[in-house]
Formats: structure tokens, C-alpha cells, sequence
């Protein structure tokens, strides 16, 4: 028996391997399985070549698990380990600089595994000893049998091993128990090992039997070594696409298409990338590509690899240019990656160019699931906005699709303002908005449909590139407004009308600290409704921003700001102003006359004081002033007073505003009851 020290600079690799690899322990098994899998398929290549004469016989790695004995073993037929190489690749480890390395990486156990070769020693972390146990392929080599506690001191003798290949034998410590449970090695192999080059078999599948579950004498092989990535695209069809979306993606449904990467310069790189159906956010679901490095699983966090806006894309990238035990800094870094990036957004935004090109019925019948997709990189990325906006489309509340140079086209003629201006019009919601929308196809104008999740960014963006243009939601103002063409729409009521009006509806409209209601008085011409309730373009769409971008969160906590239009050309109004001077002629008149009376006193004041300063002005005069003005705001709320309860006793005006409320849905509660039974009483 030999023993000796590992070599390495640190006294004691050990402990350190515990304390800054233990929150990713889980991955020594992908290393040891992975080292099987390289030495397997180092001596299918020996053989292949020549260099290796005997039988290849069963080259499955296996993975065992025994409880009483509180072990956990990966074998392998491989080339196997000479005396010599064990005293090589494992007694010696390149550990220069280990501790300034390792402090620094200390919360990256990858970093840390890939740059000192410490695959191996990755078992340290659940194991309190290790065997190897193995036979080199070399004619004449004899068995070996190595263990170590632990720490830096290992033995390393002669063994008893008579088959090709090597035994990994773990005995896991206490605190890492639970890898000695079927279920966690399951997950574990199925996690990283899935689609590895080899045949690996985890125990003998189950079948029941007289109501309970038995072993059959056949290998439970896990993975599936020769996935659909590493194959020709030319020999695949669709339902192979398919078939292993489902092996990737159990229950799920079927993707909307597939792209297959097959890439060999400057870099290699091969994979299947699925378009997912998603149609909200609901549904979004990141960590879904998997990356592999040579069949290996590295991570399902692509950030860096993938641009940005495809990671809500679902499948398999497999790259050897990306290392195995890859870094968070690395991927930063790496012009390689970068370079993938890149390619892949190129070859995404071809894929969908020729889908456009090939059959663009089909394409618009699957826009509403890519929709999210295509503006999310059109949003982040600029070149991939230059490719898209060719098959990029606009939607109707018609259902009908256009490109963004066809709706151009089809809305230049009608759509343009006074100021030669292209008006987009679009509304979110079809139903709630359907009057609004109503009214704008009645002026003939087209109306998009903006209901997605990054719509409202989405069109702020489209104002910044298409010339000249603006979008304005239907509901934004009167449709007359929408688009002004330098159509007059005079007033047909005084300003004392108007005023009373004010206060008449003021009485009853909603007093809600989330919302503001202002009020506007407009001729829309008698066919259109008496009351319309609209929303300022620009707060809302700050509001909506808010949401995207936490600079702009004070305008999230801002109330909703509404605007009541009064429409004075309708038959209901004329007739309330009529009511309401019969009703209340007599009591205002001689109110009036007194608040005529004591704005021309004040006028007067104000005409001998208006180029004085203050010090200037008597006491007389500021007295004066200083009266009327209460006696005018006195004589004002006399008058408000007597508008504001005859608008509280008017039902029909309550009945106005609660049915402008509720063409927008805001009605609910209280005041939905309300308005019902005073419709019952109406009818």
C-alpha cells in the first residue's frame, strides 16, 4: 500500500471545498457522471480507431445506490486508471493562489470547480470518503484501489477490480443524507444528466404488479443520448419537433414552431429553440432554455447567452465553446458569447421573416401568441427592430392585420390632422370601449387594437420612430377632438348656463381621492350621447409607464384624471337647462343681479388700485376690496347651493352621469344599485 499527500499549495483543499462550494453541492453528481460519460466514450473512440482491440462489451454508466452501507456509486466500462494516472489527474492538484481565488469566487461554486479541474474533488462536498476503484483498458495494467478521508492524505494500492472502467464510490456523510434517496438522485440525473452521449441507467424499471409496484430485470436507462439538437435538421420532422418538446416539456402544449440552430463558424453551436403560446403575462415563464456543453447540463439561467427577450423562449442550446462550469462574470466577458447572442437574435428574426414570407394567413393566426415576443425585442433591441418591422403587425378591432407601411396607407387619407399629422387610433378593450369606437368608424376612421402587455411602451416607442405620427386612445376626448380638422363646433349655451350646468352635475358626479373628475362643455351634435366621460391621453399613458419604469412610480400614486363632457347640443341637456331656469329662475335672478352688481363695485376698486403697489393702496380701499370679495363668494355659494340641491333632486341627472360611468365599467357598488332601481322607477 502506498500512501502519500494530495498535492496542492492550500495545507487543507477540503474543509475549503465544503464552506465555498455547499450551496451548489447538488452538481457533484454531473461532474462524476460526467467524467464517466468522457472516459466512456474515450474508449468507443480508442476502438473506433484501432488503438483499442477488445471488446467494447456494455458501456452503460450506472449509478447505485446502497442505505445500509451509506453509498453512492457511478461505474463506468471506460478507458479505466493506471498507478500512474491516478497519481496525475487526482493526487495532483494546480492550486496556486487557491485562497485569493477562492474568497473571491466564494458564492460561485462553478467559477471555482472549472478553474482548478475540481470535478473530482466535488464529491468532497457530500461525502466523508471516497473509493475509486479501477482498471486501466491498457494491456498489462493492473486494478487500483484509492481512498481518502477527507483530508490531504489518501491511500492508493493494488485492487481487485477485474472488469474495464472505474468505480466511484461516495459515503455520504450525515448532513447529505438525502442522497441516498431514489427520489433525489432521480431528480438530480434527470436535471443534469437527461441528454448525456451515454446510456445511463439508474437502477431496473418498475411495473406493477398484484397491486404493487416491482422491479422488472430491465435497466431504468434515464437519458436519451441522442436527443434531436445533435441530429441533421434534414432528417427530422415535425412531429420528431414535437416529440421532444414533450420530453422537454411533459403536459405542456404544443409550441407554436420551432428554430433549429446548427452553427459551426466562428463558434459551434447547436440547438432547438420552441415558441411557446403565451398570451399574457400571467404566463410567462423565464429558466425555460437549457444550456448544455456537449450534451452536459450547465444551467437553465441564460441570461448573457440568449438576448434578453428570447429567454421567454423554451428549449436547448448546446455549445462547447461555452464552458462547462460557466460564470456569471464569464458570460459578461466572453466575446464568444456575445457573439452567440447575437446570432441567435439574427436567426430567430430570419425564421420569422420567412414564416411571414412562406404563408402569412398562418402567420397572423399565431401574431396574438408571438405578439409578446416580437415587440419585447423590438423594445430592446435595435437591430432586432430594423429586421422586424417587415413582418411586424398592426391588429383592427376588426381582426384584420397590416404591416406598419400598409396601415400607413390605409389611414393617410382620413387620419391626418389639420397640422398634417398621421393619427394612430387605438383602443385596449373592445367591449368597454365599444362606443368610443363606435363613433370613430362612424367619422370613417380605423381603429387599432393595443391590448397586450407591452403595448403601452410598445406605442410610445412607435411615435419616436414613424414621422410625424401620434397615437391617441379613442377614449381620450370627444371624437371631433381626436383628430381635429379645423371644424368649428361652437358652443350653443351662455356662460351663466354653463356654469349652472357645472355645478348642476358637479353635485353628483363620483368624489373618489383615486379619481378627478373635471368638466368640459362641448356641441358633438345632437346624435351623439348627452354625457361622455373621457380620459386624458397623456396622465393615463404616464400612469400606464409607471408600471415599466421606476422613475416614473409618482405618477402610479397621481388619481386618475377624468373628463366629464357635457354635450349641449343634445335634446336631454337643452331641456335640463330649460327645467332648471323654470325651476329655479326666481330664486337666482335677483341673486344674479346682486353678484352683477358687486363684480362692477369691485371692478371699480380694482380699476383705482391696479397700478399702485401694495403699500400704496389705503386702508379704505383694501377694506372695500377686502368685502366685496367675501360678499361675492357669499353670494356665489347661494347660488351654488341652489344648483348643487336641485342637482341632488334630479334624477335624470344623476342618471346622465351614472350612464357615462358606466359605458366606461365605472360603475360598480353602491352606485350600480342606485342606478338600477332608478332606472326601474324611470320605466
Amino acid at each position: 500500500m502506498a500512501k502519500g499527500n494530495i498535492g496542492v499549495t492550500t495545507e487543507n483543499i477540503f474543509p475549503v471545498i465544503k464552506k465555498f462550494l455547499y450551496s451548489d453541492h447538488e452538481i457533484f453528481l454531473r461532474e462524476i457522471v460526467s467524467n464517466a460519460v468522457d472516459a466512456t466514450q474515450k474508449i468507443k473512440t480508442l476502438a473506433s480507431v484501432g488503438e483499442y482491440k477488445g471488446e467494447l462489451g456494455d458501456t452503460t454508466v450506472r449509478i447505485s445506490i446502497n442505505k445500509d452501507a451509506k453509498t453512492l456509486t457511478i461505474s463506468d466500462c471506460g478507458i479505466g486508471l493506471t498507478m500512474e494516472e491516478v497519481d496525475k489527474y487526482i493526487n495532483q492538484i494546480a492550486f496556486s493562489g487557491a485562497e485569493e481565488f477562492l474568497e473571491k469566487y466564494k458564492n460561485d461554486a462553478n467559477a471555482i470547480i472549472g478553474h482548478f479541474g475540481l470535478g473530482f474533488y466535488s464529491a468532497f462536498m457530500v461525502s466523508k470518503e471516497v473509493e475509486i476503484k479501477s482498471l486501466s483498458y491498457k494491456e498489462g495494467a493492473k486494478p487500483i484501489h484509492w481512498q481518502c478521508d477527507g483530508s490531504p492524505e489518501y491511500d492508493l494500492e493494488e485492487g481487485d477490480k477485474t472488469s474495464r472502467g472505474t468505480d466511484i464510490i461516495l459515503h455520504i456523510d450525515e448532513e447529505n443524507e438525502q442522497f441516498l434517496e431514489e427520489n433525489k438522485i432521480s431528480e438530480l440525473l434527470n436535471k443534469y444528466c437527461k441528454f448525456l452521449p451515454i446510456p445511463i441507467a439508474f437502477g431496473k424499471k418498475k411495473e406493477w404488479k398484484d397491486g404493487k409496484e416491482v422491479e422488472t430485470s430491465e435497466d431504468n436507462i434515464i437519458n436519451n443520448p441522442t436527443p434531436a439538437w445533435t441530429k441533421n435538421p434534414a432528417d427530422l420532422k415535425d412531429e420528431d419537433y414535437e416529440k421532444f418538446y414533450n420530453e422537454l416539456y411533459p403536459y405542456s402544449e404544443p409550441p407554436l414552431f420551432h428554430i433549429h440552430l446548427n452553427v459551426d463558424y466562428p463558434f459551434n453551436l447547436t440547438g432547438i429553440l420552441y415558441f411557446p403560446k403565451i398570451k399574457n403575462n400571467m404566463e410567462l415563464r423565464r429558466n425555460k432554455i437549457q444550456l448544455y456543453c456537449n450534451q452536459v447540463f450547465v444551467t437553465d439561467a441564460v441570461e448573457g447567452i440568449v438576448p434578453e427577450f428570447l429567454t421567454l423562449l423554451h428549449g436547448v442550446i448546446d455549445s462547447p465553446d461555452i464552458p462547462l462550469n460557466v460564470s456569471r462574470s464569464y458570460l459578461q466577458e466572453d466575446s464568444n458569447v456575445k457573439k452567440i447572442s447575437n446570432h441567435i437574435s439574427k436567426k430567430v428574426s430570419d425564421r420569422l421573416q420567412e414564416l411571414f414570407k412562406e404563408d402569412r394567413n398562418n402567420f397572423e393566426s399565431k401574431w396574438d401568441y408571438l405578439k409578446l415576443f416580437i415587440e419585447y425585442g423590438m423594445l430592446s433591441e435595435e437591430k432586432f427592430y430594423e429586421r422586424a418591422e417587415k413582418f411586424a403587425l398592426l391588429k383592427n378591432v376588426d381582426d384584420k392585420y397590416f404591416t406598419f407601411e400598409e396601415y400607413k396607407t390605409l389611414i393617410s387619407e382620413n387620419q391626418t390632422d389639420k397640422d398634417g399629422k398621421l393619427v394612430y387610433l387605438y383602443a385596449n378593450n373592445k367591449e368597454s370601449q365599444f362606443s368610443y369606437i363606435e363613433a370613430a368608424k362612424n367619422k370613417g376612421y380605423d381603429v387599432l387594437l393595443m391590448n397586450g402587455e407591452l403595448d403601452t411602451p410598445f406605442i410610445n416607442m412607435l411615435e419616436q420612430k414613424f414621422e410625424n405620427a401620434s397615437f391617441v386612445r379613442v377614449d381620450s376626448d370627444i371624437i371631433s377632438n381626436l383628430i381635429r380638422k379645423d371644424e368649428k363646433n361652437d358652443k350653443t349655451i351662455t356662460e351663466e348656463q354653463e356654469k349652472a350646468l357645472h355645478t348642476i352635475f358637479n353635485s353628483v358626479a363620483p368624489k373618489d381621492d383615486k379619481m378627478n373628475f373635471i368638466f368640459s362643455f362641448q356641441n358633438m351634435g345632437a346624435e351623439n350621447n348627452p354625457v361622455v366621460i373621457t380620459q386624458n391621453e397623456f396622465m393615463r399613458r404616464m400612469k400606464d409607464m409607471s408600471a415599466f419604469q421606476p422613475g416614473m412610480s409618482f405618477y402610479g400614486q397621481m388619481p386618475d384624471s377624468y373628463t366629464i363632457v357635457i354635450n349641449t347640443e343634445h335634446e336631454l341637456i337643452k331641456r335640463l337647462i330649460t327645467e332648471n331656469e323654470q325651476a329655479n329662475g326666481t330664486a337666482i335672478e335677483p341673486l344674479a343681479k346682486e353678484l352683477s352688481d358687486l363684480k362692477l363695485k369691485k371692478s371699480v376698486v380694482d380699476s383705482r388700485t391696479k397700478d399702485k403697489k401694495a403699500e400704496d393702496i389705503s386702508e379704505e380701499d383694501k377694506n372695500e376690496k377686502a368685502s366685496l370679495e367675501k360678499q361675492i363668494k357669499d353670494t356665489q355659494d347661494k347660488i351654488d347651493t341652489i344648483y348643487s340641491e336641485y342637482g341632488k333632486k334630479n334624477d335624470a341627472v344623476s342618471q346622465l352621469i351614472d350612464i357615462a360611468l358606466l359605458s366606461n365599467n365605472m360603475l360598480k357598488g353602491e352606485a350600480l344599485n342606485k342606478f338600477i332601481k332608478r332606472s326601474v322607477k324611470f320605466i
